[in-house]
């Protein structure tokens, strides 16, 4: 590995805590994971070697920070002199936040080995990738900045979808986030909400690791065949003008108008029909929408490009609502909210998946959900049975590139894939 030998008073990034955040789970998504709590002291290094530190005369020591400490407590704590205390910290200001600093969160120390042990090193994470490393062999205190190799591994999933998408990746030991860029990869083409016991995918991602065994999140998905409804839908990972796009086996992009639901990974309760019984006026009468059941407070996204042309309560009916424009023909209609986005307003434009409002029970309710509703040329229609067209196909002259990658995904899906046991999960991995 690299070292980049740095003098401390030349440091000057935020460190971001003594355990740091993972980097790349959530990626994932749109949403943040949550900071991870990594035990540093199951971290393993080959050779006499500690993250870039000769250690054939020191002896490695993990410590854990208390509640209330700070920097000056946790040098003191280590032996370290007044004068020592003081010269680090003040040299560190740039380097380490004290507000950072968390309970129960792990940093080294290398120090002489014998009767009277002396720190020679203080090491500290920034992430579970990149180390600062202090030298305290001789004053004044110097610093680098040590980052982990991190490896990259193809893997391959295949199996069939029983309840639900993430409840069957995260059931196999695979991290859910995949769950989420799976749906987000298939967003124009597949409702996640009327998924069929016999569907079925296969996926080649590539995700990121330290110290060979430490998994750090999924990096990107790098193709896919998604199996729904009795249709196949491939989806080819290509870049064209510099970004990387999926396309699927005809080079028309799977990103289209809209998308297909507005919100993640819930269940329909109520289709669209012209004769419903409504559980509290207790009468039959249409119902030009798609009730789905969440809990209060999931966010809503619009599912295109559009201005909002409304926003209100409706006493009667629908509580709180939005309308948005998208185009000379096409309206949609979200009901029942909690609340809005708080940058949400009447004549405001906003891009598709933008969170617009909250999933409540306002209105003529009975529980919280949202009330979707789709018009086109001011006439209600089927959300679920909509089709928009597609965007950006693959220009003509890169048809021979994409056809190339295609079949190479294609080929190596069919040989990854199980030659009989279409219903069983196979993980399987090699390094880039």
């Amino acid at each position: 590995m690299k070292k980049e030998l740095i003098p401390v008073f030349n440091l000057f990034f935020v460190f971001c805590s003594l355990a740091g955040a993972g980097c790349g789970a959530m990626s994932c998504k749109p949403d943040r994971q949550p900071e991870p709590q990594i035990d540093y002291s199951s971290v393993v290094d080959t050779g006499a070697y500690f993250l870039d530190v000769c250690v054939d005369s020191l002896d490695i020591n993990y410590h854990t920070v208390h509640l209330g400490d700070n920097l000056s407590l946790i040098f003191e704590r280590l032996g370290l002199s007044p004068l020592q205390t003081d010269s680090i910290v003040k040299a560190t200001e740039s380097l380490i936040d004290p507000k950072k600093i968390r309970a129960g969160n792990r940093y080294y120390t290398l120090t002489t080995d014998g009767e009277e042990p002396q720190v020679k090193y203080i090491i500290f994470a920034r992430t579970p990738v990149d180390h600062v490393v202090i030298d305290l062999s001789y004053p004044p205190p110097g610093a680098y900045l040590f980052r982990k190799e991190v490896m990259r591994r193809q893997r391959y999933l295949e199996g069939s979808v029983k309840s639900s998408l993430w409840n069957e990746i995260r059931n196999r030991g695979v991290d859910p986030i995949l769950a989420i860029r799976l749906a987000d990869v298939y967003a124009w083409q597949i409702d996640f909400f009327s998924i069929q016991p016999e569907d079925s995918f296969q996926v080649l991602y590539t995700e990121a690791f330290i110290d060979s065994v430490t998994p750090m999140g999924i990096l990107s998905i790098d193709g896919a065949v998604f199996v729904h409804g009795g249709r196949s839908f491939p989806a080819v990972s290509f870049e064209q003008d510099s970004v990387t796009e999926f396309f699927d086996a005809d080079g028309q992009s799977l990103r289209k108008t809209f998308l297909k639901a507005p919100l993640d990974f819930f269940r329909i309760t109520s289709r669209f029909t012209n004769s419903r019984f409504h559980p509290v006026l207790k009468r039959y009468r249409a119902h030009h929408g798609v009730d789905y059941a969440a809990p209060t407070g999931t966010p809503v996204k619009t599912i295109g490009d559009g201005r909002v042309v409304a926003r209100g309560f409706e006493q009667g009916g629908g509580g709180n609502y939005l309308k948005i424009q998208h185009n000379g023909t096409y309206t949609t209609s979200y009901m029942h909210l909690s609340r809005f986005a708080g940058n949400i307003s009447a004549g405001k434009y906003v891009r598709q998946g933008e969170v617009i409002g909250y999933v409540g029970s306002t209105g003529l309710s009975t529980g919280p959900h949202l009330d979707f509703r789709v018009y086109r040329n001011g006439q209600p229609i089927d959300p679920l049975k909509m089709e928009s067209p597609p965007s950006h196909p693959v220009k003509p002259e890169l048809r021979d590139s994409f056809e190339h990658v295609k079949q190479r995904l294609l080929d190596k899906l069919r040989t990854l894939s199980a030659p009989q046991d279409t219903t069983a999960y196979h993980v399987k991995s090699n390094n880039n």
